[in-house]
């Protein structure tokens, strides 16, 4: 059997000088002296026979055979913690997820998933719980599962990354709402469906780019109202749905999002000529990702849930 040059610990150095760009940099983030960060890259093109940066001053940028190297990479140091945690007890290892959500599912369909799948657990098991769940857009979410920084990953939009496995999973309704108080809405409570030359020129409040609200919101709404002539962008659904409630605009916002809040009578949802929007929701994980008895349980929950 031939003998193996290459170590994880170069990979590992090689990553973190990929993601920061710098050796400066990546030894700041990997606890090694600027010197030897710079020297185990020198060592690794050595070994490989190839040049996986292109140096520009102390900039070092990944070149074609780096960008080729890097995701192989991730996954190998990805099944190497898988290897490490196998040291745990399997009880243990279940509780071993860092779980992923985009906003819209993260805030209001994500909670009650994770009591349930933490009361499913046995007591044990349960008294062991230290997933780590993040939230943010859907493009970051799939940067991050992509990248090996998450196990799984649940998102409101479509993926555009390949090295991604998607799985489709919840539909969710996105509805058009105003404040209650507005002039738009005492209109449909008197029976009137809002025609589009009144919407278009309303302030629309928006989701970023990035986001599978903003996303689903664009395919649904620009081929009706060519264009927004007056909007507004906000970072989260949550601060969308209160500026909505303020009158400040109108929105399309998810069922999830607003239910609360057309219950309590703060948003009123608009009769409009626009088609019924429903989007389908997704699970994403790294098609070279180890699956682990804690993956398979949640993705299984999560299946079985609705």
């Amino acid at each position: 059997m031939d003998v193996l040059r290459l170590t994880l610990r170069q990979l590992q150095i090689f990553v973190a000088v990929a993601n920061s760009g710098s050796t400066t940099a990546a030894s700041e983030a990997i606890a090694l002296s600027q010197s030897a960060t710079s020297s185990a890259v020198n060592e690794l093109e050595r070994m490989l026979s190839l040049r996986l940066f292109d140096r520009s001053g102390k900039r070092l940028l990944l070149n074609d055979n780096g960008r080729a190297l890097l995701p192989r990479a991730l996954a190998m140091l990805d099944a190497a913690t898988g290897i490490e945690q196998m040291a745990c007890e399997a009880g243990d290892q279940l509780q071993s997820l860092r779980i992923g959500a985009s906003t819209t599912l993260g805030n209001y369909v994500l909670p009650e998933l994770l009591a349930r799948f933490l009361e499913a657990q046995p007591p044990r098991q349960a008294k062991a719980w230290r997933s780590r769940v993040v939230i943010g857009n859907t493009a970051a979410i799939c940067d991050a599962v992509a990248a090996f920084d998450l196990d799984v990953g649940l998102i409101e939009g479509p993926s555009h990354q390949s090295v991604l496995a998607v799985t489709p999973w919840l539909k969710d309704e996105m509805v058009v709402v105003v404040a209650s108080s507005s002039a738009l809405a005492q209109r449909c409570l008197a029976g009137e469906r809002i025609p589009l030359r009144d919407l278009r020129e309303e302030v629309w409040l928006l989701r970023e780019p990035g986001s599978g609200t903003r996303e689903s919101t664009d395919q649904a709404l620009l081929p009706h109202l060519s264009s927004y002539r007056r909007c507004i962008e906000l970072g989260s659904s949550e601060a969308i749905k209160h500026a909505a409630a303020a009158g400040l605009g109108v929105a399309c916002l998810s069922t999830w999002a607003v239910q609360e809040a057309l219950d309590a009578g703060r948003l009123c949802r608009l009769n409009t000529p626009l088609p019924r929007l429903l989007r389908q929701c997704h699970l994403v994980v790294h098609r070279e990702k180890q699956s682990t008895a804690a993956l398979q349980a949640w993705v299984a929950h999560l299946l079985e849930a609705f």
